[in-house]
């Protein structure tokens, strides 16, 4: 009896992930935004639109009624007001007037009302969320207008570099007030984000890229892990084993959710995973504003740099927004090698797990993990980053007119709100990131030099397998990518947000 009652509580458990998951509810909320948005072109295209483009696909238009309330600030040179509402004369003498207030404003509510029954249904407080998400966005809007500045344009910093200073400014200055914190969902917003991004990547892209991403991700990234375990123990002699490989997993894998996750496999402090995190947020601010820059002064191949960003960078959304400061191809190539590195979360917390149990705990009375431990690690949002890359590549290939179709949906309405949600998530790491709190877990110096060494160690392989993988072993499917593009051609061109 007490074995039946067990077995419906773990039951019930599982089952209530699919309602209070973070994971699953950015699966939920990616996949409503995709459908409304498609609805919104399917339902606008013109009546016989399956003709039309028979005849002659090129003069075909299809657009996204919801464009004209989706918007992010616009380009602006010497007043601010103009990122918002502007008037130009055009060819004829006629006024054109560019107002995004509407669009701003309409984004503000999709995101807000969203997120808020996200919360309700997750079992918190949504009020608590509204009350404080005006501020964030506030602050993201912000980061927006100063990004749009042309001089600031042309020197190609993105608005994610001052989203995090915009962050970082009050949490290490007056202090993040505790009820901001509540609309600071850094992982939920970057999660829904790559939902929406996911139907912008094709299979056949996907494909492409993605079987030398998966050496890059899969060779290089368990050979860092030993290996910076290895030097912090026997080299530096860290005290903290927990520690070592915390650092370890959250550098070489994917940042917070590989350090969350390996912290629970080999019990780690709250201290030694606020530490990890804290030297990865750090270093991420830093590498994904040098490596672009980096890339484009030396004149790298946008696919190499973006794969070698895709291995090295620690956060996903960081990668992404490093990615679109190389152009689409950049975005597409960087995020599909970090996807694949992410699928090592749940693998790298069960093999952790193991070795703590066989060789750090082996007096431990616990049962080892089985499937059910990598499932929990695992990040749910991967699905509905493959789901929606699955269904609108069967759309795009498989309906006439569907590449129109789906262009006009990316256009029109998910490229804007994606950007939004990067904007919104590089802001809540600014505000979740206090220097000051980490400096005494930073004794000795020691965690730091593990951290250095390992990305170190990291960013070298990674480039070499990237070289190796895309410009020699599989340097014939790069055909499909349209060929690699000097990153310095496509400075001018307008970022992917």
């Amino acid at each position: 009896m007490a074995t039946e009652e067990l077995s419906a509580t773990a039951k019930r458990v599982r089952l209530s992930e699919f309602t209070t998951s973070e994971d699953w509810w950015a699966v939920w909320c990616g996949g409503l935004l995709l459908t409304i948005a498609f609805a919104a072109v399917w339902f606008n295209r013109p009546t016989d639109f399956a003709q039309q483009f028979a005849e002659s696909a090129y003069d075909v238009k299809v657009t996204s009624p919801l464009k004209p309330f989706l918007a992010k600030p616009g380009k602006w040179t010497d007043s601010a007001l103009d990122a918002f509402y502007s008037v130009t004369v055009v060819e004829g003498g006629e006024d054109r007037i560019t107002n995004k207030v509407p669009g701003i404003f309409g984004v503000f509510l999709a995101i807000g009302i969203l997120f808020a029954i996200a919360q309700w249904v997750r079992g918190y407080c949504p009020a608590a969320f509204l009350k404080a998400f005006p501020f964030v966005f506030l602050l993201a809007t912000l980061s927006y207008v100063l990004a749009a500045h042309s001089v600031i344009k042309a020197w190609n910093l993105e608005y994610a570099l001052w989203a995090l200073m915009s962050g970082l400014i009050v949490s290490n200055t007056i202090g993040t007030p505790k009820f901001l914190k509540h609309a600071a969902l850094t992982e939920f917003y970057i999660k829904t984000g790559l939902v929406l991004l996911g139907a912008g990547v094709l299979m056949s892209r996907l494909m492409a890229l993605g079987v030398p991403g998966i050496f890059v991700a899969w060779v290089v990234t368990p050979i860092v892990l030993i290996t910076t375990y290895l030097f912090g123990q026997k080299v530096l002699k860290i005290p903290s084993k927990s520690l070592t490989m915390v650092i370890a997993a959250d550098m070489s894998v994917c940042g917070v959710s590989a350090a969350i996750a390996t912290a629970g496999a080999c019990k780690a402090k709250k201290e030694e995973l606020s530490l990890a995190i804290g030297l990865s947020l750090s270093f991420t601010v830093i590498m994904m504003v040098v490596m672009p820059a980096v890339i484009s002064a030396i004149g790298m191949d946008v696919i190499l740099g973006a794969a070698w960003m895709g291995g090295t960078i620690d956060a996903t959304g960081a990668v992404a927004a490093a990615g679109a400061a190389l152009g689409e191809t950049g975005l597409h190539v960087a995020t599909t090698v970090k996807m694949i590195q992410n699928i090592l979360i749940g693998v790298t917390a069960f093999g952790v797990a193991v070795y703590w149990a066989a060789f750090v705990e082996r007096d431990s009375s616990e049962s080892g993990p089985g499937l059910v431990s990598i499932w929990h690690g695992f990040p749910k949002f991967v699905l509905g980053f493959a789901a929606a890359s699955i269904i609108f590549s069967l759309i795009h290939s498989s309906i006439d007119g569907g590449p129109m179709l789906v262009d006009a949906m990316i256009k029109g309405s998910t490229k804007t709100l994606r950007g939004w949600f990067f904007c919104l998530a590089f802001v809540s790491i600014g505000l979740q990131t206090n220097f000051k709190e980490l400096l005494p877990y930073l004794k000795g110096g020691r965690p730091l030099v593990l951290y250095l060494c390992g990305q170190t160690l990291n960013l070298c392989l990674t480039l070499f397998m990237a070289w190796l993988m895309y410009y020699v072993v599989f340097d014939d499917q790069l055909v499909e990518l349209s060929g690699p593009e000097p990153a310095a051609a496509i400075q001018s061109a307008e970022p992917v947000e």
